[in-house]
Formats: structure tokens, sequence, C-alpha cells
């Protein structure tokens, strides 16, 4: 753990996956800004200015070796975290020194590299959805025909499949991974553009050539793995797409949030268990407590995810004129923590989701003592079809109904209304098909059938899109 000394984010320190914590580090901050820096020297070279090929090697030579201290010295100084950093790149390259950072400005340096980070967070994020709704998918197919008791306004209603649910929670994350889709896909280098967007450094550089001028912006996006530029910026790329990645996030921390609710009740009703290990402790002061501390946990960090997109959109409507440095520090705190609390949270949801653990008995038992409720639609119709009157049928029902409910309430071990209906004279037609009605296989409609038919055409086909499974996150404290 290090020094404890000092605060340390939880998010870091304790539930994003070592991963998601290196994409966001100072190591690939700065290692990023020289890839940049390298990128723009070689289209230099390449379109004709007076750079040699021998200064871009030496460039390439130091790429990895950052003397952050004397960066973090100069900086004290300077106050200036790019200046400190291109003066010891360059004292590391005394041929390619002079050259370097040429034509820029800061946010040449800065937002294209915070954009190639972005992007493979993104794409991080993007593999763990979608490692999550595999789970899930996985989950529904397994248990596609076994009816559970459903719930509307939390109280008992129509049966449905425990597959079915899944595929509640699995519609969700497929609408996240949409946007996702949609935000990497919209994803654009901000470019070589200069001070205030004009490019009219680079046009003096490369001789008011302006064909030169946008070949060497689309030169360094290629090398920075990048096809698409914004057409047009200030001095910083749009703060709006900021806003559409962390709303995209959020969406992921609304889907993470009801579905470990559910789970919370579930376990509540005892139908489900969280992977649970042979030496885990649930409470300092009852040993017998299984507590769904990895729900709970992630609503806690899905709360948090939640909330985020207020502040870039913030951010995006403070922009003045051509910028203002009033994003900085803000987009230092924001971006990171809104990938690291979308990662922790998909990490959690996968454990979950992966080692989630049912309990048929409890689920048929809690089915047993409503379906005589659940089943009092087929009744009344059994009911009328053998002559009896509609209104008087349901209102002989809701009466049996309220007095079986209210012996539940008073301790009853079981449901008692077919009984009371076998005893009434106006059910005296059907009296002896009763039972037919409480086998809850009956009552689920086409929920086995909808599952098969979402998990072919709909979640199989995002899924073979998205590619092999490269979400690993074992170092994650779950």
């Amino acid at each position: 753990m290090g020094d404890r000394t000092g605060y340390e984010n939880p998010l870091a320190g304790r539930y994003a996956s070592e991963e998601m914590r290196r994409l966001f580090s100072d190591e690939t901050k700065f290692r990023t800004w020289r890839r940049v820096w390298i990128a723009l020297a070689r289209a230099e070279m390449e379109l004709g200015l007076p750079i040699s090929p021998a200064q871009v090697a030496e460039l390439e030579a130091h790429r990895e070796d950052i003397d952050y201290d004397a960066a973090d010295a100069l900086e004290r100084r300077i106050r200036h975290d790019v200046m400190a950093h291109v003066r010891t790149f360059a004292a590391a390259c005394p041929s390619a020194g002079p050259i370097l950072h040429l034509g820029a400005t800061s946010c040449c340096v800065t937002d294209n590299a915070d954009l190639v980070i972005l992007r493979d967070a993104l794409d991080r994020v993007r593999a763990g959805a979608a490692s999550v709704a595999a789970a899930l998918a996985d989950l529904a197919e397994r248990h596609r025909d076994l009816p559970v008791l459903a719930f509307t306004h939390l109280k008992p209603a129509q049966p449905t499949t425990f597959g079915k649910r899944v595929c509640l929670w699995l519609m969700d994350l497929l609408l996240d991974l949409e946007r996702l889709d949609f935000e990497r896909a919209s994803l654009r280098l901000r470019g070589i553009k200069g001070t205030t967007g004009t490019q009219a450094s680079f046009l003096d550089l490369l001789g008011g050539d302006s064909a030169k001028v946008d070949e060497l912006e689309r030169r360094v996006a290629a090398e920075l793995g990048f096809d698409r530029i914004w057409p047009v910026t200030g001095q910083t790329y749009p703060r709006k797409a900021d806003y559409g990645i962390v709303s995209a996030l959020s969406g992921i921390g609304q889907s993470a949030h009801r579905f470990a609710n559910d789970i919370r009740l579930l376990m509540h009703m005892g139908e489900v268990e969280e992977p649970f290990e042979a030496e885990q402790v649930g409470s300092s002061a009852m040993p017998y407590k299984r507590n769904p501390m990895r729900s709970e946990r992630m609503t806690s960090l899905a709360r948090y995810l939640v909330s985020l997109p207020a502040n870039p959109a913030a951010t995006a409507a403070e922009q003045w004129f051509e910028r203002t440095l009033d994003d900085s520090a803000n987009r230092r705190i924001v971006l990171p923590q809104a990938f690291l609390c979308a990662d922790a949270v998909l990490n959690l949801w996968l454990n979950v989701a992966r080692g989630l653990v049912l309990n048929p008995a409890v689920i048929a038992a809690n089915l047993r003592r409503e379906m005589p409720f659940l089943a009092t639609e087929r009744i009344l119709m059994r009911a009328v079809k053998r002559g009896g009157d509609r209104q008087e049928i349901h209102e002989r029902i809701r009466v049996h109904a309220v007095a079986a409910h209210k012996a539940l309430l008073a301790g009853a071990a079981a449901n008692d209304l077919l009984d009371r209906l076998r005893a009434d004279p106006a059910f005296a037609a059907v009296a002896g098909e009763l039972a037919e009605d409480l086998d809850p296989r009956a009552h689920v409609g086409r929920a086995p059938e909808q599952v098969s038919v979402f998990l072919e055409k709909h979640v199989r086909p995002v899924l073979a899109r998205q590619g092999a499974d490269p979400y690993r996150a074992d170092s994650v404290r779950i």
C-alpha cells in the first residue's frame, strides 16, 4: 500500500484495476506527451522542415527515460508543466532539443495526449461492459425456463422466469454498449492547430502551404492511431466531447445500480447469493451474516458515477471564446475518476454475474406462497366459461383473497385461498380443476422464448463485434 500518512483516492488505491490506474498515471501521460512531440517532429521533417532523421531518432531514443525529478523542479520554478517537460526532454536530446515543440502550443500536446488516453480507456471500459454482458447472457440462457415471482411496485405480480429478468438487466447494458460505441466512434484527435486553433504558426513554418498544414495534421493523427480530427477548434478540443464520454460512463453506473439493487432485494428474499469465499466475514458482530457486500459496494460506487456528468457539462458551458484555463484542474479530477469508477463498478458486476448462486427451493417456496393469488385471473375466466357471472365471481375472489392474505399476515403456514374457493358454492363447477392453475410454468407467457430470441438476435451479434474478452481484474479488491 506504500505511504499511509497521506490521503489516497480509494478509486486508485482500492477499487479500480491496475490497467485502468496505469492508463491515468503520470507515467502514461508524460510518455504520451513525448509520443505527440515525436510524431510532430517526424511529420515536420517529412514535410521539408530543417529537422534531420538523426534528431527524430534521438527523440525516439529518449522517449521513455523521463527525469521526473528535473521536470518537477523546473515546474516549481517556472509554474508551467508543459514547458518543464519540454525543457527536460530537450536536455536529454541536445541535438533535437532546438526543434522540439516547433510551432506548437501546450494543447497541441496535452489535448492530443488526453484523447489518446481517453480512447484507450474507452476501449477498456467497452471490453469490461462486453464481459459483463457475456456473463449475463450465460446466466439468462441457463435459467431461461426457471419460473420466479415477478414484481411490479415491489409487490408480487404475474410470474416471469429468472432468465427473462436477467434480460432486463442485459437490455440496459446493451444500451450502454451502444452509447460507448458511439462515443468511441465519435472520438477525434484535437489535431495540430496552434495557439487559437488557426494553425498560423504551422502555416508560417510550411511556407503558406495549406495543403502541407493539412498533411502535417493527418500524419500526426495517423501516428497516434486516429483517422479523424476535429475540423475546427480553439486552443482546446470541444469540451462537449468530455461530457459525452462521462455521460456514457454514467449510463453504466445507472445500469449497474439497478442490477445491484435487484440482487440486494433478491438476497433479502433468500432467492440468490453473491459469491462468498470460504473465509469471508459478513459482519464483525453477527458471524452468521452473509451481507450483499459486493452489490452494496456497486450501488455505492455507481451512485458516484451517476452523479458525474453535471461536472463536464458545466465545464463545456463555461468555455470562453478560444479557451479558458478553468477547465484544467477540473478535468484532471473528473475524467480519471469517471473511468476509474466505471472500471471498479464493472469489476464488481463481472464478479457477481459470474458467481451468482440461485436457491431454487426458496424461489419455488416464494412462488407457492403467492401462486393462488396469481392464478385468480385464470380461475375467474374458468368460472365464467362454466356459466358464472363475471362481476359476482370477481367479488367472491376478492373477498376470499383478502381473507387469505390476512391469514398469511397472521402467521398461517400456507396460502389457503384455493380451499376457501372450493368451499364457496359459486365455484362448485370448477372446484376440482383449481389446482391446475397453480403450475407457475403456465403463467410465464413467452418469457423463455423471449430470452432465446433476445440472446440470438440482439446480444450475440453485439458480443461478436466486441471480439475476445481481454478484461481481467485479478488484482482488484473485490
